[in-house]
């Protein structure tokens, strides 16, 4: 079937100008990711022999959900060169120069590109926020299993706020077994401390149910204190064991709403060092707002005919994108080692670039 763009107010040179677009983004996409992907089972194929990887694991879980995040994450890489690729070969063939002489404003000449930026932005949009995550469980479960163990079976030193005014500390915790040593529970009224809760051991039954053993409760009532001791009592406490190894590479695993909730949750419990999970979940807005930005440079840049064609302009943009993607990594390990707050660290790059597009549309030919 046919489409009739005109009904949409859309010009030839609107639609040729977005086939040109997709067609060279989607291209570079395959091609490059083919690539990737090369280069990554040459550098895995001992680890796969080593473990005995079956080849169904390989292609299923591993490399059908390593395309889409490496896709997603190399998005305005791929959009830049695009942009870069067909206008320097259409301002290089004067056809930049008929279009605007015909009366078209290189503002209206942005139209079709802004549209397939909006196609593109909302295709990462959707594959950050909702299709990416899962993927990433059976990605990163694979390579747990077949690449580097990376997931630890035990934690020390936990320390959260379960409740409102409810403090629990847990020395180590073992999750072959679900059981905590040297474990504490204190609660609080304002600053005063209520009763206080110990036990040698406490191991996890069902949901946010557990057993303490051999516990010790001490409740202050003003100057005067009750003790109570037992050998084994049930509870009531709002965590799962599964929340004390969560590690900043399972940001990734968790969707947009998914990692809000993290957020607003580790927050009430005044817990730190959620740095990673803050600089994911800005990203997700962030990445795809860039399809934008890498257009209106690139359009900018390459629209004009200069010596040297093409490869002076995949050269320059090739360059920026690099600066682009290094500003990215530098920001978030700020981020992430707390030098700067997560939101500022992941907005800075599209901000500065932003300035940089808006400096080159001013100052490119109209």
């Amino acid at each position: 079937m046919k489409i009739d763009y005109r009904k949409f107010g859309l010009k030839r040179i609107d639609t040729y100008i977005m086939k040109k677009f997709l067609g060279t983004y989607f291209f570079s996409l395959i091609l490059i990711l083919s690539i990737s992907v090369v280069f990554d089972l040459t550098e895995k194929l001992d680890n796969f022999y080593d473990h005995d990887a079956p080849l169904k694991a390989i292609v299923l879980d591993y490399y059908l959900n390593f395309i889409p995040y490496y896709m997603n994450m190399f998005s305005p890489l791929f959009t830049f060169i695009a942009v870069i690729f067909f206008t320097s070969k259409m301002a290089t063939n004067t056809e930049i120069v008929a279009i605007l002489a015909s009366g078209v404003s290189f503002k209206r000449l942005m139209l079709p590109y802004f549209l397939s930026a909006t196609l593109i932005a909302l295709i990462s949009f959707v594959l950050g926020a909702f299709i990416i995550p899962p993927a990433q469980v059976k990605m990163l479960d694979f390579e747990n299993l077949y690449i580097r163990k990376f997931k630890t079976e035990n934690a020390s030193n936990l320390q959260m706020e379960v409740d409102k005014g409810v403090i629990m500390y847990i020395e180590r915790f073992e999750i072959t077994n679900n059981t905590g040593y040297r474990f504490s529970l204190e609660k609080f009224k304002g600053k005063t401390l209520v009763s206080r809760l110990t036990a040698q051991s406490i191991t996890w039954d069902s949901a946010h149910s557990w057993k303490m053993n051999d516990y010790l409760q001490r409740d202050f009532r003003g100057m005067r204190e009750s003790i109570t001791k037992g050998i084994m009592k049930d509870t009531t406490i709002n965590v799962q064991p599964k929340e004390f190894f969560i590690t900043s590479k399972e940001a990734t695993q968790m969707n947009v709403l998914e990692l809000r909730n993290y957020l607003v949750k580790q927050k009430e419990r005044g817990i730190g060092n959620a740095q990673a999970f803050e600089d994911e979940y800005y990203k997700r807005y962030s990445m795809p707002l860039a399809a934008f930005i890498m257009t209106l440079i690139g359009v900018s840049l390459s629209s004009r005919k200069v010596r040297g064609g093409i490869g002076l302009h995949l050269g320059i943009g090739l360059a920026l994108s690099a600066f682009y993607i290094l500003f990215i990594t530098m920001s978030t390990t700020f981020a992430v080692n707390g030098v700067m707050s997560a939101f500022a660290a992941v907005w800075l790059p599209n901000v500065v670039f932003t300035l940089i597009g808006i400096y080159l549309y001013r100052t490119a030919p109209k």
